[in-house]
């Protein structure tokens, strides 16, 4: 159960995203248009993250622990040292789990097909 009242933040966000789409966009032309897309592009961003993070998170760190990494340095420094040599199918389908879900935040229509 969470502390605060409606509206959540998630609805905050999603409710500022709708308004700049539906009302700004429309009303604005040239530079003021972009980057009234652009905070259309943030806001659907951050709505995703807030949606998806806790899951994503927790599955990166049970990919992490598979691999017997404590965090994406060591998992870096590992693949750079060769101690994954032997292991390469395994870290590929983790370093591209990873992958896809950011590409899932950032933009889903990148991993649509996939």
């Amino acid at each position: 159960m969470i502390p605060h009242d409606s509206p959540s933040a998630e609805q905050l966000v999603e409710a500022v995203r709708e308004w700049l789409e539906r009302d700004v966009l429309a009303g604005t032309s040239g530079s003021l248009q972009f980057h009234a897309r652009v905070a259309i592009n943030v806001l659907a961003m951050v709505e995703r993250e807030m949606q998806l993070g806790a899951v994503q998170a927790e599955a990166h760190q049970q990919r992490l622990v598979a691999l017997g990494c404590a965090d994406d340095a060591d998992l870096a420094a590992r693949i750079r040292g060769g101690e994954f040599d032997d292991r390469l199918p395994e870290v590929r389908d983790a370093v591209w789990a990873s992958v896809r879900d950011k590409l899932r935040v950032a933009n889903p229509k990148y991993v649509a097909g996939s």
